[in-house]
Parts: structure tokens; C-alpha cells; sequence
């Protein structure tokens, strides 16, 4: 008997799913982006449970009618003969999703399934005085309530729980995994991989992650059935729950999937299906999973690096990769790199392949690539709207974007800026330092290296340049680095630098949480290079660094806006008498503390301290003066380099430094004991300091910006601001 099914798929894969169906048996009647409706036997509604890569669920409509409000929902659900699909003692679920819009009288999707439940409950009770239970997790019975304005449609789920599941994945396996399984078999279908594995095609996925697309194209390559692993784990589908269920049905389906898939993977182990990643937790996650589904053999997985792939088997063949796309912990900024790697080696090492690529609607970053799209496909992965890019890649300068030619006067200038720092980085030991600070005009970045790390800062371009040439400049800045710098492109990193306002200079940028030691001055300190706009240490305040460890030895030290504490390793191991370091961040308290310890200095509270407090308040009397002990002690060495600007909701009232430097420096001359030193330091461009102002309260003020403004920063020179002041001794 004919019964009428809606097999639903991934949104906007209603088409892809449909030209599966009809491979599979079905006559779809009507295709909408979210699934299929046919019409079927139950019969073939088994094999779709058990066949179908793309769909979710299997919906078997039961009944349709108008209702009015509530009551109506109940009393026609009430009439349809549930005890043939449940037992008096069995337990249900109801799904509820809304078609057109809500019912008159129903508020919400969760009571238009209560009512549905009622109804089912009523009917059993008063037909044999028992009743079934609800189970929202793993129910005999899943029903599908379909609310449309006035019409409902009751649908059982055929699937059980949702076809994705597969079996070879654990549920904390997939719970990591950024792709649902029957999605990866949608974007294969949609990059034409079941005709490319049919013809032994080779495939490959350079960034697998947990490796959803590379078990994917093998369970295609293998004409294994998805549902078959499911099944031969114990799982069972929602309809072999129903009573009268056709069991020899199932197991002649079940059988003639075996026998499919013990042909099909002594062919998917005659081609190259091969997935990388740099994550070994995440690559050893995936081969668990191609064990679980009997694919040894037919699927290889290795931790290797982007710039390390290379083609596998002897002629060209299918790239199927979900980069990351700042959605998740990366922000799309801090990816752009990773894209241009992507983008280069594909087109130095791929020429003849075609590659498909997911990446979110709302970013820019397939820019990055280098590459035209032929197509863009719509697909939604989950609530985020994506496009399913399709990358023919030429031989070596056909079809690549024009502007991509390396960059001559940039490279030139790096090149030069290098040859003359070399004998003073040779000489004073120096192996994190500046080595392009926007020299050209029309390539805005700042590029940093911290020993075998580079930072690329990118600058805001003017507004007479164009947003698609500033791109087409970083993109080749990012590209031609690693081998100017020699370095390896997995170890540079970009940061988008803008005008910051407010706490926007401390505000995460992602969320890695990766820390890489670097030295500087015989000191050991830890850097972040992706998490903040700043990496944790100024390359520019090595100098004043230096400066405050000459001054430090026997004195009690005195660090205000501490930040990680670098000022504090240099005066701690120069011999200061004891060391007191303030932030108001306790992110940064407790790097400054790790950086202690990296450099043998323990912080006990007495000698070596950290304090969480507001400098603003410490230093100045209209912000509420900090009455703490802090507040009286008094110190040899006080340093001070506040931020240009803040108004951290955390701090009372906003810090200009440009307004409030008199009213900083006197509050923390206030701290100093006699003969003792405050060391000033802004990054302000064009900074002035109002000595007049100072010296009318007793300050001596002598000016050591230029003896502490390192080589590498001379372009700088203007936002290089170091004073050093003293009470004024007398006059005699």
C-alpha cells in the first residue's frame, strides 16, 4: 500500500537528497529545501533508513486535519489508532516543528506536544486502562507533529533517533565534530563524489579534523550502507519498535547491504581516499572511527601539516575540506593566514584537481585563497548559512586572481631592513624584534618576529585605498613572509589592528590559549599569539626594560599597570629588594606570574607579589583614593606605563593619558620614597609631557627617550615617550 513519506534533509540539500532518493528507488513527488515528500511502502521507507547519506529522518504521515485551537489538536489526535504502532506499556516521544506558522490558541511548539501526548495517553487509558510513558531520548515511538496555521499532520519517525548518527562515531565524538555526518555526505554528493569514487578517483581532505568527510567518501567509495553500522552495533530503527514489524523484510535488506559492502571495499582499497590534520588528539579520534566501520584499509589518516599534503595516487583527483571559519573559537581576522597557506599550496601542488570548500557567508576569507570560484552552492551547517565553493585549480597561472604576483618592493625592503639589523642582533643577542614597520605606503603592516614566530600586524588602510587591493596586498604579504623570514607558514600569525577604543586592546580575539616561551635579555618569557590583539610582550619597551634593570638593584620595585609582568622579571632578577607588580586584570596577574616563574622568581606575597587593584584609584584622588596599605607604602623604583586609552567597565571612570598624565605621574611621585626613581613610559604619538606643570610640584625631570629606543623602533621615534623623574633636591 502506498503511504505517503517525507524524507528530511539538511537545509537547502533538498535537491541533493532527492537525486539520491531516485538512485535509491523513490519517485519524489515534491522537493522542498529542508527534505522530500514521496510516495512509498513502508518498504522502501526501510531501505531509505538504511540507504540515505543525506537525510535526517524518515516521516511516515499518519493523518492531516484542521483544528481550531488546543482542544482540536487533541480530540483529532485521540482517533488515530495508535495501538498499532505502540504497545499499552511503551514509551513515546512528540517532536513538534512549525510549517507556516502556529496554530490559533498554541503559544508554543513544547504544548502543542503536550497535547499530542495527552491525546495518545487518553486513547490507551480508556481503550485498556493502561497507558504508555514518555522517553525523550530513546522512545518506541517518535511522533512528528507538523504545526500549519489551521492544519496539523501527525508523522511517525520511521529513523528512530536521527539518521546522522551512523554508529562509528562515540557521543562525545560527536559532540567535537563541526560536521554532522549525513551533511559531509550532502557536500559530497553536491562535489560530484559518488561518480568520481565509482570511476577510483582519488580524494582528500588536507584539514580532516575528527574526519566526518574523509569516513564519509569511504562508506560512498565502499558502497557501504550508513544505516548497515548502525544495525550491526545493535542499534535499531524507530519502525522495528512497532508492533507487527516485518522482521524478514529488514533482514533481507540488512543481507543484501553485506554483500554490497564486502564488493565495495575491495574496491575503495584500490583508490587513495586520504585525510590529514595537524591536531593528533583530533587525527587519532578519526582512525578510532574508520575501526569502528570496519574501514581499515580503505581510509588513511595522519597528522601532517597543510604545506605538507601532497597529492595522493597518480592523477589528479577531489579536495572536500570545512577549514574553520572563525565561528567557533578563531576569528576570522586571525584566519586569513591559514587561508593564503590554503590557497598557495593548493595551487603550487594540486594543478589539475578540483577542490570544494565550506566556508560562512558572513567573512570574507575564501578571498584569501587566491582562487575563483566556478560555483557557489547555498548550504546551512546548523543555523550558520554557509557557501559550498567550487575551486578549479589550473596549472600554475591560469585561473588565478591577476594581482597575486609576489611583491617586489615589499620583499626588497624586508630584505634590506634585515641586512642592517643583523650585526646588532648578532651582537646584543636580540631574537625578537621588528622587522618591517609600514615602511611602504601602500603595504600597511607591521611585521614582528619572535625567534622562529612572525606576527604581522595589519594596519588601517586609508580610505582613498581599495578594500579589494588592501586585500590583494595582505594576501601577498601573509604569502611571501615565511620564505623571506625563513620560516615555516604554520608559524605566522595575523593580527587585524584598528583604532581601539576602550578595553578593546584586552578584549579576546580567540580562544586557544596557547602560550610559546621566548628570551629577551637572558629572560624567559610567555607569548600568545592568537588570543589577543597583543601578544604579552612589547618588543618596543625592551629598552626601558633594560633601563629600570640598571636601576633596580637594591631597590624596592614598584610596577603600575603591570600587564604580564615583563618590567617585574627584568627588576626582580637585576637584584631589586622586593617587587610589587598592580593590574587590574587578573588574566594578566596570573601570566605575570607564570613569566616570574619561568625565570626562577617565586611569587611568596612578601618579597615577590602580585595585587589586583585599579592604578586609576591608587593614583588619583578624584577616582575614589584607594585607602588599602598599598596606598601608604612607599618605593625606590616606581614604573609606569599605563594604556593611552581605557574605560574597562571594571575601572572607575576612563583613562586619557594624553589628559590625565599629570594627575598619573603626581599620584604615583606620591608612592616614591626620598631619592627614589619614577620611570615613565607612553607610546602616544606626538605625546608631550607638561614639565612645567611637573617641576612647579618639585619634580625633576630628565628625558631618556632616545637612549632607550631600540634600534629596530627608530621609524617610532615620535611615540616613544620615556621620562625619568625625581624629587628635586633644595635649593641650597
Amino acid at each position: 500500500m502506498a503511504e505517503t513519506l517525507f524524507v528530511v534533509a539538511p537545509r537547502r540539500l533538498g535537491e541533493a537528497l532527492a537525486e539520491e532518493l531516485v538512485e535509491l528507488g523513490a519517485r519524489p513527488a515534491r522537493v522542498t529545501p529542508a527534505g522530500v515528500e514521496l510516495e512509498g511502502s513502508l518498504a522502501l521507507g526501510a531501505r531509505l533508513c538504511l540507504w540515505s547519506r543525506i537525510a535526517s529522518r524518515v516521516l511516515l504521515r499518519i493523518g492531516g486535519f484542521e483544528v481550531a485551537g488546543p482542544d482540536e489538536l487533541h480530540a483529532g489526535a485521540r482517533e488515530l489508532p495508535w495501538e498499532e504502532w505502540l504497545a499499552p506499556d511503551g514509551t513515546l516521544a512528540v517532536d513538534c516543528v512549525v510549517g507556516g506558522g502556529l496554530t490559533p490558541g498554541i503559544t508554543n511548539t513544547g504544548f502543542a506536544a503536550l497535547r499530542v501526548k495527552d491525546a495518545i495517553v487518553d486513547r490507551f487509558r480508556e481503550r485498556s486502562g493502561r497507558r504508555p510513558s514518555v522517553n525523550t531520548r530513546d522512545p518506541d515511538l517518535r511522533v512528528n507533529l507538523l504545526l500549519d496555521r489551521s492544519r496539523v499532520e501527525l508523522r511517525l519517525d520511521l529513523a528512530g533517533e536521527s539518521l546522522h548518527r551512523r554508529g562509528y562515531r562515540s557521543a562525545r565524538e560527536a559532540g567535537a565534530a563541526p560536521l554532522k555526518e549525513n551533511l559531509a555526505a550532502g557536500l559530497l554528493r553536491l562535489a560530484g563524489w559518488p561518480a568520481r569514487a565509482r570511476a577510483g578517483e582519488p580524494f582528500l581532505d588536507p584539514m580532516c579534523g575528527s574526519g566526518t568527510l574523509p569516513l564519509e567518501a569511504a562508506l560512498v567509495a565502499a558502497d557501504l550502507a550508513p544505516g548497515l553500522l548502525r544495525a550491526e552495533a545493535g542499534a535499531r530503527f524507530g519502525f522495528e519498535r512497532w508492533p507487527g514489524h516485518d522482521r524478514a523484510l529488514l533482514g533481507e535488506l540488512l543481507e543484501e547491504a553485506r554483500a554490497r559492502a564486502s564488493a565495495g571495499k575491495a574496491h575503495a582499497r584500490r583508490m587513495p581516499i586520504v585525510g590529514h590534520d595537524e591536531d593528533a588528539r583530533a587525527v587519532r579520534s578519526a582512525i578510532a572511527c574508520v575501526e569502528r566501520a570496519g574501514l581499515r584499509g580503505c581510509v588513511h589518516l595522519e597528522r601532517r601539516a597543510l604545506t605538507d599534503a601532497t597529492p595522493p595516487g597518480d592523477r589528479p583527483g577531489l579536495i572536500v575540506t570545512n577549514p574553520p571559519y572563525g565561528e567557533r573559537l578563531r576569528s576570522p581576522q586571525a584566519l586569513i593566514p591559514l587561508y593564503t597557506r590554503l590557497g598557495d599550496h593548493l595551487k603550487q601542488r594540486f594543478a589539475g584537481w578540483e577542490a570544494w570548500l565550506l566556508t560562512a557567508v558572513e567573512n570574507d576569507l575564501p578571498r584569501y585563497l587566491g582562487l575563483r570560484p566556478a560555483r557557489r552552492v547555498p548550504v546551512w551547517n546548523g543555523d550558520l548559512e554557509c557557501r559550498l565553493l567550487q575551486l578549479p585549480i589550473a596549472a600554475a597561472g591560469a585561473r588565478v586572481l591577476a594581482a597575486d604576483a609576489p611583491i617586489a618592493a615589499f620583499a626588497n625592503r624586508v630584505k634590506k631592513n634585515l641586512r642592517a639589523l643583523r650585526p646588532w642582533l648578532k651582537r646584543e643577542g636580540v631574537s625578537c624584534y621588528r622587522v618591517y614597520d609600514a615602511d611602504i605606503p601602500e603595504y600597511a603592516v607591521v611585521v614582528d618576529r619572535y625567534e622562529r614566530f612572525a606576527v604581522v600586524q595589519e594596519l588601517s588602510p586609508p580610505a582613498t585605498v581599495d578594500a579589494d587591493a588592501a586585500r590583494r596586498r595582505l594576501r601577498q604579504v601573509i604569502s611571501s613572509l615565511p620564505e623571506l623570514l625563513g620560516i615555516s607558514p604554520e608559524d605566522l600569525h595575523l593580527k587585524v589592528r584598528r583604532r581601539q577604543r576602550g578595553a578593546e586592546q584586552y578584549r579576546k580575539q580567540d580562544e586557544l590559549a596557547v602560550l610559546h616561551e621566548v628570551k629577551e635579555g637572558g629572560h624567559r618569557f610567555l607569548v600568545n599569539f592568537t588570543d589577543y590583539l597583543d601578544t604579552g610582550l612589547f618588543l618596543d619597551g625592551r629598552g626601558t626594560r633594560r633601563r629600570l634593570a640598571e636601576l633596580a638593584p637594591g631597590r624596592r620595585f614598584l610596577n603600575l599597570f603591570a600587564y604580564t609582568g615583563a618590567a617585574t622579571v627584568y627588576a626582580a632578577r637585576a637584584g631589586a629588594a622586593a617587587t610589587t607588580s598592580v593590574d587590574l586584570s587578573a588574566t594578566y596577574l596570573e601570566w605575570a606570574r607564570r613569566n616570574l616563574e619561568q625565570n626562577g622568581i617565586r611569587v611568596d606575597g612578601r618579597r615577590h607579589r602580585l595585587e589586583r587593584a585599579d592604578c586609576m584609584r591608587l593614583l588619583a584622588p578624584g577616582r575614589g583614593r584607594d585607602d588599602s596599605p598599598l596606598a601608604r607604602e612607599r618605593f625606590d623604583l616606581v614604573f609606569l606605563e599605563p594604556p593611552t586609552f581605557s574605560n574597562s567597565k571594571a575601572m572607575r571612570g576612563t583613562l586619557d593619558l594624553a589628559r590625565d598624565q599629570r594627575e598619573l605621574l603626581l599620584g604615583a611621585a606620591r608612592l616614591l620614597a626620598p631619592e627614589g626613581v619614577l620611570l615613565f613610559s607612553a607610546s602616544l604619538r606626538g605625546f608631550k609631557l607638561e614639565r612645567e606643570a611637573l617641576a612647579a610640584e618639585g619634580l625633576a625631570i630628565e628625558d631618556e627617550s632616545r637612549a632607550t629606543l631600540p634600534p629596530d623602533f627608530k621609524r617610532r621615534e615620535r611615540q616613544h615617550a620615556v621620562f625619568a623623574l625625581r624629587r628635586a633636591s633644595p635649593a641650597r
